[in-house]
């Protein structure tokens, strides 16, 4: 399984990463993004890869062969940026970039049950190795109110109150441990009309415990104030999400930025995949990038 970063030349014509400058990569997944930017800020340009994902710091370390001494990998999660950055002794940051999309490897090989495609226990966790909530632990102790919850404001799944109230009714029978039964159930829950959509009729369900157990939302939320923080003068952010929530919060947290007089943004409307892209890469179709530059 081969990951295809997105929008690779906007994110070079929105960062703009010229010789020496410093950039820090907060979701580096397969290393992507960070080869291009390290292939234009040489030979002092240093770059920072967060991956909250251990295999995916070990997949980025083979991939990204030849800056060793360039590019400095840290498994940690984002929300921890002003930290990570002050440990590592950057003069300055002219550049940070944010994907939030998962790469093709963690959905097809994790084995953490984040793919309704594969039969896997019910995880979900970016880094397993830390104790904490799961999706098992959400479908099987919460109380329905709050799965719905989570479905409806997550997942913007029209049918939450349907496919909650199936899986309390399923759980008493037998806990809900493998994605195909989650995948199950969301399909009884739900029209026959549903299941010939767009998109898989389990997307949303998935997608809303993800990043429940992840607090992905609070962690965006987290990192933004830290980015313009820790960014120079004249430094550049590029975000890309890939949902409505997300695209919401980085829209709303650079307006308010550029009003107080603190960003420029660069992108009025967010930059999305041309036709060709989408063609080879399908999962580029809902990505969207967002830019601005600190004054």
């Amino acid at each position: 399984m081969i990951h295809t970063p997105v929008l690779t030349k906007d994110v070079l014509q929105y960062l703009d990463p010229k010789p020496n400058e410093n950039f820090v990569d907060c979701t580096v997944g397969e290393g992507g993004h960070t080869i291009l930017i390290l292939e234009k800020n040489g030979p002092m340009g240093k770059v920072i890869g967060i991956d909250w994902d251990p295999q995916q710091i070990k997949n980025s370390k083979l991939k990204i062969k030849g800056f060793n001494n360039r590019l400095v990998l840290v498994n940690d999660s984002y929300t921890n940026l002003q930290k990570i950055v002050d440990g590592n002794n950057l003069d300055s940051v002219d550049g940070i970039l944010l994907d939030l999309g998962m790469s093709s490897v963690q959905l097809e090989d994790s084995q953490r049950g984040f793919s309704f495609q594969r039969n896997e226990q019910l995880d979900m966790r970016y880094d397993n190795n830390l104790n904490g909530l799961t999706a098992s632990i959400i479908l099987n102790d919460w109380p329905e109110e709050k799965i719905e919850e989570i479905l409806r404001e997550y997942g913007e799944e029209n049918f939450s109150k349907k496919i909650a109230s199936k899986i309390i009714e399923e759980r008493e029978k037998i806990k809900i441990e493998s994605t195909f039964q989650l995948a199950e159930i969301v399909k009884d829950a739900t029209p026959s009309a549903y299941w010939r959509g767009r998109i898989h009729y389990a997307t949303r369900t998935f997608q809303a415990l993800r990043i429940a157990v992840n607090s992905e939302l609070e962690n965006l939320k987290n990192v933004l104030p830290q980015a313009i923080s820790i960014l120079s003068p004249g430094g550049r952010i590029a975000i890309i999400s890939f949902h409505s929530l997300e695209d919401r919060i980085v829209k709303n947290f650079f307006r308010e930025k550029e009003k107080q007089g603190i960003v420029k943004i660069l992108t009025k409307k967010p930059i999305t995949a041309g036709a060709e892209e989408i063609t080879l890469n399908p999962r580029s179709r809902s990505a969207k990038l967002r830019a601005i530059i600190k004054n």
